[in-house]
């Protein structure tokens, strides 16, 4: 009988069977497989899971270090294979000899993909088995045209010092309403050539680092370009300051802005094209006392994952959010800062509890997700369309499910409150610090304690922690003062402590040095019970409805952020500095 993947990870000396037996239960407690737990608690790498998986397939191993993971110049390879089925099958064209094709992939396995490529190519396949991370790093070094900022910088800053006013070619720098493709060369003639190109290189950059937004300011005596990463800012190459009012103008020209205008804030929109998916990036910009700050937010939906499963629920929270869903009608609210994810957590429940039975409708301020089967609406202050007007509308439109993006004033929360009175069940957001703040939040806009009470089915709250890179994190062992304060916050049995393992960031070229590679949500979630019902009554003092809530066993966001740093997802450092403790 051939050996498993497992039998021969320990064969090689890969695995322990301690490891083993961690990686089993962490693999029951988050209903993956097994393999995934393994690489999640960084007991075995992506290297030793894909070189025990050429053992066990009998198929060669492609990887960096040992050469094989390069595709050959010359042979036009990327004529064979085009970049968009390349990336969404995740395979690499390396080589051809006579009739067959040689090509890397993470799972080989895959016959119809094998036979696709038969077919396509019309070559024979002879499939190498490739590291997941190493592979798609490949396929950018293959299909992409990578003009790094500093190249650009470097290349063009004394051309650009030669041009005394940076505005006078803003003629040849575009036209509104461009579309660039950032995965060919977009260049123009004349003197504007330079600054199209340092756009171009400055968000071909941000798309590959995974950026979330990018910060370009002028101070009395430098220039600053900063790119936010998992949440955090990062210094990057500057360009030239001669070429920031070019730059700016650029991109207000593909956002159909006022390039004139330098004295108001004007916000805007434009889309590029990246690696065959089209990205959306929201502009704004600011006048300040030295010039104009340019911010973009970069909303690639290529990368957000409306898989409820994937975003961090513990399981009893997500069977929790669930069963309030459920329910035919009331109050759901998604508390938090901006930027914590709250519109993705609450597309992606719309996505899970979607059928074809029920009417479903959002309002939102802008629409990020597009979701099929959903009434989707925008509101637009300016023409009278706000969250209270638009809601009002919905409630003739035959909702069964409702979707308010915020709840702003007092006018949207009655709004919203009549709505989950009538039979429908909505959902909406607030900006309070904790899930239960919602309670005195909608208090304080004019809500009847008793009408919340009876409507209110859950209050949850979100944060974001930053997930340890896989490839460079070590093992670390808390000291007992720190053990102490986690079994204290975590709420987690004492017969769990034998499963905990804590990593610590160190930092790689695959997380560009940070020890840190995307993040994943915490969540406090309170189904409101009747005790919670009876204090809403009584007081909206904060202790008091804290107390109720957590009388069903519930946890909050710092013991939500313990158990990722316990089954070695985040770390310490992180739970300490994105949470608070409630004493």
């Amino acid at each position: 009988m051939p050996k498993t993947l497992v039998e021969i990870l320990i064969e090689q000396g890969k695995l322990t069977q301690e490891n083993l037996q961690k990686a089993e239960l962490h693999s029951r407690q988050n209903d993956s497989s097994l393999i995934e737990s393994l690489l999640a608690l960084g007991f075995v790498k992506e290297e030793d899971v894909a070189i025990a998986s050429s053992k066990q397939l009998s198929v060669p191993y492609a990887s960096f270090e040992n050469g094989i993971l390069n595709s050959e110049k010359d042979q036009n390879l990327n004529d064979i294979i085009d970049e968009k089925f390349a990336r969404e099958n995740l395979v690499l064209p390396l080589f051809m000899e006579e009739d067959s094709l040689a090509i890397a992939a993470i799972d080989p396995s895959n016959v119809l993909l094998l036979d696709n490529l038969k077919m396509m190519t019309g070559l024979e396949i002879q499939p190498f088995i490739a590291p997941k991370s190493q592979l798609l790093a490949a396929l950018d070094k293959f299909y992409s045209k990578k003009d790094q900022l500093s190249d650009v910088v470097s290349e063009k800053v004394n051309e650009l010092n030669e041009v005394e006013d940076s505005d006078s070619s803003l003629d040849n720098i575009g036209s509104a309403g461009d579309k660039l493709d950032l995965d060919k060369e977009t260049l123009v003639g004349g003197a504007g050539s330079h600054y199209v190109r340092m756009v171009n290189a400055i968000l071909r950059q941000a798309m590959t680092e995974r950026v979330s937004d990018i910060h370009l300011e002028l101070f009395d005596e430098r220039v600053s370009l900063r790119f936010r990463i998992d949440g955090s800012l990062y210094e990057r190459t500057p360009p030239p300051r001669e070429a920031v009012s070019a730059i700016i103008s650029r991109i207000k020209i593909l956002s159909r802005l006022d390039i004139a205008e330098k004295r108001l804030p004007q916000d805007g929109s434009f889309a590029v094209k990246f690696h065959n998916r089209t990205i959306e990036l929201r502009v704004s910009v600011c006048p300040t006392v030295f010039g104009e700050k340019l911010v973009l937010r970069i909303l690639d939906k290529g990368t957000g994952d409306l898989n409820i499963d994937k975003l961090g629920f513990e399981p009893r929270q997500k069977r929790d959010f669930l069963e309030a869903c459920a329910m035919p009608h009331g109050l759901i609210f998604l508390t938090g800062p901006t930027g914590s994810g709250k519109t993705t957590t609450l597309n992606a429940v719309l996505t899970t509890i979607k059928t074809p039975e029920l009417n479903y409708m959002t309002l939102e301020d802008p629409v990020e997700y597009k979701l099929a089967g959903i009434s989707q609406v925008q509101v637009k202050p300016q023409i009278g369309l706000t969250f209270a007007a638009g809601l009002r509308s919905f409630l003739r439109q035959d909702p069964d499910v409702i979707l308010v993006g915020e709840v702003r004033d007092s006018e949207t929360a009655e709004s919203c409150l009549k709505a989950a009175m009538t039979g429908h069940l909505v959902l909406s957001t607030l900006h309070t610090n904790e899930a239960i703040g919602a309670i005195p939040r909608m208090i304080d806009m004019g809500v009847e304690p008793f009408l919340l009470a009876s409507s209110l089915a859950l209050v949850a709250a979100q944060r974001l922690v930053r997930v340890l890179c896989p490839h460079c994190k070590v093992p670390y062992i808390p000291t007992q003062e720190e053990l102490d304060l986690i079994y204290k916050e975590a709420m987690l049995p004492e017969s769990d402590r034998q499963t905990w393992t804590f990593f610590k960031p160190v930092g790689c070229p695959k997380c560009n040095n940070i020890g840190y590679q995307g993040r994943k949500a915490i969540y406090e979630v309170f189904k409101i019970n009747d005790a919670t019902r009876n204090t809403i009554y009584k007081t909206k003092d904060l202790i008091e409805l804290r107390k109720a809530a957590t009388s069903g066993g519930a946890w909050n966001l710092r013991a939500s952020a313990w158990r990722k740093a316990v089954r070695g997802i985040t770390s310490i450092e992180e739970v300490m500095s994105v949470t608070m403790s409630e004493e």
